[in-house]
């Protein structure tokens, strides 16, 4: 299929249909001036040789093999050989939208093990094939909620993702939904449920908690989901599946949904990006979950075989009135989540999970030792992230950590002017004892 361009008549009637007169205009509306380019420099062209000699040079810019204590939300897993052996196998790796049954049966296996995955491990009965990356999983689960209930109001926990709550501001921008905030207790860093209770009325559609919460506490999801049932308002669990090795499940709380962003099941950090959201609701909500579902049936032979259902909800058929138009399925990387679990085991979770939390309190309690370190929560129950606040200077603290091939913890005044000051540690299985006592070290004569 050649590709034929628009011409700049063209370009101009579209403009002139959506009422702006130059593309300029049209970036204006939601990019600041600051961030946008004028014009491109690329320079002149390059042979094949030129370009490979100057990627090489930038690639020599990197660093590589960092003990990594930043979380926030991308985290440093181990991840096993078997799960880049399997999934880079050409028939996935490769593999497209499996539209044709007939000729998919491979890919929309892979798919429904993945969801059955996913049901397992968070005790919910219906999962879809995932979608874009944890925080478009948070919005979706929203305008799930809204449309479930038929009401307009959503509480949200200010201890979520702040980049989960930017997500969730952009989805809801335009559309007449009131998002309420809801501050955290100042001791133990969970959601405050005297604030909770002051707005959680019958007018609510859903209540929106993360546990573990941005700041890594433990959330008392059990109370918090009760408490939204008796108002008839549904609960959004937002959740880090390898917490769930220890931690009750959505369905053991009586969640309604559970999202989440699955990185930390056999995805590499790449720098941040390339990862996949999950989503599982109660059978209720089945049918109003956006993106699609595989199901299992059997040929005219009795042979099983699987089929993609419940698609008409996707913008490719629906168009407008689809349920969501960002309900992309990140295969690939939800398949490597598939092959993660399968390849640990409910037991292999479990242990992940304890190792997770025994490094992070030895951890913790190693850095409560050096002076100038102070917990910012002091009844905080954390999993494998924590928040220390400090005198010393952030900044120069990471510039000599990155001098010991460390890369060091989040300046949480970044984040919001409010925590200036406080920095947070994030501690996988990757991290070892001598990496702990090193950072120590470190931050002690910093």
């Amino acid at each position: 299929m050649n590709y034929i361009p628009i011409s700049d008549k063209d370009k101009q009637e579209m403009l002139n249909s959506i009422g702006v007169k130059d593309t300029q205009e049209l970036l204006s509306l939601q990019i600041p001036e600051a961030l946008r380019v004028k014009k491109l420099n690329l320079g002149k062209g390059m042979s094949e040789q030129q370009l490979l000699s100057l990627f090489k040079n930038y690639a020599q810019k990197n660093k590589s093999n960092l003990v990594c204590f930043r979380g926030a939300g991308v985290y440093d897993h181990f991840v096993p050989s078997i799960v880049d052996e399997i999934v880079g196998r050409s028939e996935f790796y490769t593999a497209y939208t499996p539209y044709q049954a007939e000729a998919s049966q491979g890919t929309l296996q892979a798919i429904f093990e993945y969801q059955s995955v996913m049901c397992e491990l968070t005790g919910m009965e219906c999962s879809n094939a995932s979608m874009y990356d944890g925080a478009t999983a948070v919005a979706e689960a929203i305008l799930l909620a809204i449309r479930a209930s038929r009401k307009n109001k959503v509480i949200i926990s200010k201890a979520l993702n702040p980049e989960y709550i930017s997500v969730v501001e952009t989805y809801t921008k335009n559309l007449k939904i009131e998002i309420v905030k809801i501050d955290i207790d100042s001791k133990t860093g969970a959601l405050n449920k005297d604030d909770l209770n002051k707005v959680l009325d019958e007018t609510v559609a859903a209540v929106v908690v993360q546990s573990p919460n941005f700041f890594g506490t433990v959330e008392d999801m059990q109370e918090l989901s009760k408490v939204s049932k008796e108002k008839k308002a549904l609960f959004v669990a937002v959740v880090n599946p390898v917490s769930l090795g220890l931690l009750k499940t959505p369905g053991e709380y009586g969640a309604d949904i559970a999202v989440g962003e699955g990185q930390v099941f056999g995805n590499q950090m790449y720098l941040g990006g390339s990862t996949f959201g999950f989503m599982t609701v109660t059978k209720a909500l089945e049918w109003k979950m956006p993106g699609r579902i595989v199901g299992q049936t059997v040929d005219k032979d009795g042979k099983r075989g699987f089929v993609l259902t419940l698609q008409s909800r996707e913008q490719h058929i629906r168009r407008e009135k689809a349920t969501s138009n960002i309900c992309t399925n990140a295969a690939l990387n939800s398949f490597a989540a598939c092959v993660y679990a399968a390849y640990l085991g409910s037991q292999g979770i479990k242990e992940l999970a304890e190792t997770n939390i025994s490094k992070a309190r030895y951890a913790f309690d190693l850095i409560k030792k050096v002076k100038g370190f102070y917990p910012l929560f002091e009844n905080s129950l954390f999993f494998n992230e924590f928040v220390f606040k400090t005198d010393k200077n952030i900044e120069q603290i990471n510039k000599e950590l990155m001098k010991e091939n460390i890369l060091g913890p989040l300046d949480l005044g970044k984040t919001d002017d409010k925590y200036k000051g406080c920095i947070m540690f994030a501690v996988t299985e990757k991290i070892t004892k001598q990496d702990i006592e090193k950072l120590a070290e470190i931050l002690t004569r910093v």
